[in-house]
C-alpha cells in the first residue's frame, strides 16, 4: 500500500499506551478495624476478591484472585505471593495462577492459602480458627462439589461457627434497593439472567450465557491476533483485558453502525490508537555541514554511477550492433546457399534450425531498438572525428601504431553507436510528432469516438493489471492451473538439452562462465528473460511503458472528457481512503511503514463494538446460545406468573437491573432499554438501570444484608453442617436453592 503525504491540517491523533501490569505496587495492607464476632463478607469472584468486616462501608481489601509460588535459589526458600503482591516482580508475576479453571475452582490448595491471606489481612487473630460469621458469594446453580469443598474448608479448617452463601448479583441488587426486577449479572466467566419477585430470586427460571469478561478478553485477543499476525511485540492477557475495559462500548444500533464505521470522517472519531511499549533507537542529529558534505558525496557518487551505467549501456549497444551486423551478413550469405549448406552453417553457429535462427535475429533487432532509445551519453563534439589508422592494414604499421589503431577502432565503434542511437531517437521523435498531429486531428473532428478509443485503451491496461495480479495469486496455489503450467515449463527447460545447448553456443557471445567455453548463458541480458517466462514476471521496461501510457491516457481524458474526473483515475481507485483493509488496519490516516511508532501501533475500531455485542448476539463469537435480550423476552413472556405483562411479569419489567464488570460498558443501559422496548407494548412501564458500583456492590449488599432479619435465619451453623452434611443448603432470598 502506498504511503501518501500526511495532511498537516489534521490534528495530531491521541495515542494511548498499551497498559501492562503495574510496574510497582504496594503490598496489601493489614486492617486495623477488626472486631470479633462481626460478620466477615467475602465476595469470592473468579477474577477478584473483595473482603472485609461488614461494619465498614466498603471492603477493606480488594485484590485479584491470583497466587504465585516462587523459589529464591539464593536464599533456598520458597515463597507464596497472593493478590496484588504477585506484581512485585516480573519473575513472580509470570508464575501467577488462579484457583479457577473456567467457571469452576480446581485448585483448593490455592483457595486455602488465599483464605489464609484474606483472614490474616482482615486482622483475624483468634486462636483456633475464625470466630466471626462468614458470608460468601457463589454463582447461580453452583455445583454441589464446589459448595461442599467450601463447607469443609471453612467449617473444618477454620472452625467457622456459622456460614451463609449467596449469589453475588443478587447481593448487588439488594444493595441497590431492588425488590421486583430482572437482574442481569455479567460476571467474569458467565452472564446470568435472574428474575426477582418480592425480593426473592426465582432460581428455577434463571438462565445462563457462557460469556463473561474472561471470554470477552480472549475474543478481543483472537481478533487482534488475526488483524495483526506479525505485530512486533507480544501482547499479554492483561493488556488485552485493559483494551476491552478502556475502549469497548455497546453500540446503540449495531447493524447501522457497522454500515458506517469505515467512513473516514466517522472513523476519525471512533478509531482508537494503542501503542505497545518499545525501545526507540534515536539517531544522532548531524550538523548542516555534515549533511551538506553527505549530500555532495551522494551527488558525486550518483554522477559516477550514472556515467558507469551509460558506459555499460554503450558497450552493450556496440555488442548488439556488431552481433546484429554479423548475423545479417550471415543471413545474406545463406540466401545463396543450398539447404544442406544452410543447415550445416546454422548448426556450426549453434542454432537448431532456420526457425530458431530467424527468431533469434528478430529478438536481437528488437533489443537493439530498445537499447538505442536508452541514454548512452553525449559525444560532446558536433564534428565527425577522424580515425586515419582504422582502414590501414596492420603490416603497414609499427607496434605503437597498431595499439593506436585498436584504440581508434574502439572510439569509432563508440561514435558510430552514438550516431545510430541519435538518429534512431530523432526518427522516433518525428514519428511521435506525426502520431500526435494525426491524433489531434482525429480528436478535433470526432471527439466522442476519440474519447471512446481512449477509454477502451485505459480499460485494456487496467484489465492487464488485474490479470497479472490474478496470475500472481494463482501461482501461490500449487494446485492451480497457472502453477502447474509453470512447473511443466521448468521441467521442459530442464530436460531439453538441445534447447539449452542451442542457447548457450552462440559464437558471437564471447563471455564464459565457470571457464566453460560452451556455456555462455548470461553474456547477453536477453538470456535472463527465460527466468521471467518461468516466474511469469513482466519485463520492467514493459511495465514502465505501460505505466507511462496509463498516465498519459488519464491526463488526456481529464482534459477532454468532462465525465472523467480525478476520482476515476487508477490512483484514486487505489487511494487508501477507499481501501477497507487500510481503514481497518491503519485507521483514517496514511501509514508510514518506516515510522517505528506506527509499527508498534494497533487500531481498535470495529472491535470496540463487536466484543460487547456478543452479549446480545452470542453467535458472533460462535456461542450457540440466546442473547440477553432473547432470554429476557422469554422470561417475561413465558416464564413468570401473569403472562401477557400482568402480575409478576408486569412488576419485573419495571426494573431491569444490570451489574458486574461488563455493565461498565458505555451505552449498555440505553441499548437494553431500546431492545426491550422493541418487543414490549408501547404502554409498558419499562425501566432499566445499572448498579451504582457494578464491581463492589455485591460486597456492599452482603454488608447491608447482614443487618436484615432474614440474615439471622439464613446462616448454616457448624452444628447444623455436622448434622445435615455438606449436601444441605439453607435457603434464603439471595441464595441458591435445593433442587430435587
Amino acid at each position: 500500500m502506498s504511503v501518501t503525504p500526511r495532511d498537516e491540517s489534521l490534528v495530531k491523533r491521541k495515542v494511548y499506551e498499551l497498559r501492562d501490569y503495574p510496574e510497582s505496587t504496594n503490598p496489601e495492607g493489614f486492617s486495623s478495624n477488626y472486631k470479633p464476632n462481626v460478620p466477615i463478607g467475602i465476595d469470592f469472584g473468579s477474577n477478584s476478591i473483595r473482603a472485609g468486616i461488614v461494619s465498614t462501608e466498603d471492603p477493606s481489601h480488594s485484590f485479584p484472585n491470583l497466587l504465585s509460588k516462587y523459589r529464591d535459589r539464593k536464599l533456598n526458600k520458597s515463597m507464596t505471593f497472593i493478590g496484588n503482591d504477585v506484581y512485585l516482580d516480573p519473575s513472580i508475576k509470570s508464575q501467577a495462577r488462579s484457583p479457577y479453571d473456567g467457571p469452576y475452582i480446581t485448585n483448593w490448595d490455592y483457595v486455602e492459602q488465599i483464605f489464609d491471606y484474606t483472614f490474616n489481612h482482615i486482622g483475624v487473630n483468634s486462636s483456633g480458627g475464625v470466630d466471626n460469621p462468614v458470608i460468601l458469594t457463589e454463582k447461580p446453580a453452583a455445583p454441589l462439589l464446589q459448595r461442599k469443598n467450601f463447607y469443609e474448608l471453612l467449617y473444618e479448617n477454620y472452625n467457622v461457627k456459622k456460614l451463609a452463601i449467596g449469589i453475588d448479583s443478587l447481593f448487588s441488587y439488594y444493595q441497590n434497593n431492588g425488590s421486583n426486577g430482572l437482574v442481569i449479572g455479567t460476571g467474569h466467566e458467565a452472564t446470568h439472567v435472574i428474575p426477582v419477585v418480592k425480593g426473592k430470586g426465582l432460581m428455577t427460571e434463571t438462565k445462563r450465557i457462557n460469556w463473561g469478561g474472561h471470554q470477552a478478553s480472549n475474543y478481543m485477543g483472537s481478533l487482534l491476533q488475526l488483524k495483526y499476525p506479525y505485530f512486533p511485540t507480544k501482547t499479554t492477557n492483561y493488556q488485552i483485558d485493559n483494551i476491552v475495559k478502556d475502549f469497548c462500548y455497546v453500540s446503540k444500533n449495531y447493524e447501522e453502525e457497522l454500515k458506517s464505521v469505515f467512513n473516514v470522517d466517522i472513523l476519525e472519531d471512533k478509531d482508537i490508537v494503542v501503542e505497545a511499549p518499545f525501545t526507540e533507537i534515536i539517531q544522532q542529529q548531524k550538523t548542516e555541514e555534515e549533511l551538506a558534505r553527505q549530500a555532495e558525496k551522494r551527488k558525486e557518487s550518483g554522477r559516477r554511477l550514472q556515467e558507469q551505467a551509460q558506459q555499460k549501456r554503450l558497450e552493450k549497444l556496440i555488442q548488439k550492433e556488431q552481433e546484429f551486423e554479423y548475423y545479417t551478413s550471415l543471413k545474406e550469405k545463406m540466401a545463396n546457399m543450398n539447404k544442406k549448406s544452410t543447415q550445416s552453417t546454422l548448426k556450426e553457429e549453434g542454432f537448431t534450425g532456420e526457425e530458431d535462427f530467424n527468431k533469434y535475429v528478430t529478438n536481437l533487432e528488437k533489443a537493439l531498438k530498445r537499447a538505442r532509445k536508452q541514454d548512452v551519453g553525449e559525444d560532446g563534439n558536433d564534428e565527425a572525428p577522424s580515425f586515419p589508422l582504422v582502414d590501414t592494414p596492420d603490416d603497414q604499421l609499427d607496434e605503437e601504431q597498431i595499439k593506436e589503431k585498436r584504440k581508434q577502432r574502439l572510439l569509432k565503434a563508440n561514435y558510430d553507436a552514438r550516431q545510430r542511437a541519435k538518429k534512431e531517437k530523432e526518427e522516433e521523435k518525428l514519428r511521435q510528432e506525426e502520431e500526435a498531429r494525426k491524433d489531434a486531428e482525429w480528436r478535433d473532428s470526432n471527439l466522442s469516438e476519440w474519447i471512446h478509443d481512449r477509454r477502451e485503451k485505459l480499460k485494456q491496461i487496467v484489465q492487464k493489471r488485474k490479470d497479472r495480479q490474478k496470475l500472481k495469486e494463482a501461482l501461490n496455489d500449487r494446485k492451480s492451473h497457472a502453477a502447474q503450467i509453470r512447473m511443466k515449463n521448468i521441467a521442459s527447460l530442464a530436460s531439453d538439452e538441445s534447447t539449452r545447448s542451442s542457447g548457450a553456443k552462440r559464437k558471437r557471445a564471447t563471455t564464459t562462465i565457470d571457464n566453460d567455453p560452451n556455456d555462455t548463458f548470461g553474456a547477453n541480458d536477453d538470456d535472463w528473460a527465460i527466468y521471467r517466462d518461468i516466474a511469469n514476471v513482466d519485463d520492467e521496461e514493459v511495465l514502465e511503458e505501460e505505466e507511462a501510457q496509463l498516465v498519459k491516457i488519464e491526463k488526456e481524458l481529464l482534459e477532454y472528457d468532462p465525465s472523467f474526473t480525478v476520482e476515476d483515475t487508477l490512483d484514486a481507485q487505489y487511494d487508501w481512503r477507499k481501501s477497507i483493509t487500510h481503514l481497518f488496519l491503519r485507521g483514517p490516516r496514511p501509514f508510514n511503514s518506516e515510522d517505528a511508532h506506527e509499527q508498534h501501533q494497533m487500531h481498535i475500531n470495529i472491535e470496540r463494538i463487536r466484543v460487547p455485542e456478543v452479549l446480545f448476539q452470542p453467535s458472533i463469537a460462535g456461542v450457540d446460545q440466546a442473547g440477553i435480550i432473547e432470554i429476557g423476552e422469554n422470561v417475561l413472556l413465558n416464564r413468570l406468573q401473569g403472562k401477557g405483562f400482568s402480575g409478576d411479569s408486569y412488576d419485573v419489567l419495571q426494573d431491569i437491573f444490570v451489574t458486574g464488570g461488563q455493565a461498565l460498558f458505555e451505552n449498555f443501559e440505553e441499548r437494553l432499554y431500546n431492545e426491550y422496548k422493541a418487543f414490549l407494548p408501547a404502554e409498558a412501564p419499562l425501566k432499566v438501570r445499572t448498579a451504582a458500583d457494578p464491581l463492589s456492590d455485591s460486597w456492599r449488599g452482603i454488608s447491608k444484608w447482614t443487618q436484615s432479619d432474614e440474615a439471622d435465619s439464613a446462616y448454616l451453623t457448624k452444628q447444623e453442617y455436622e448434622e445435615m452434611g455438606p449436601d444441605y443448603i439453607k435457603e434464603h432470598n439471595l441464595g441458591n436453592i435445593n433442587v430435587i
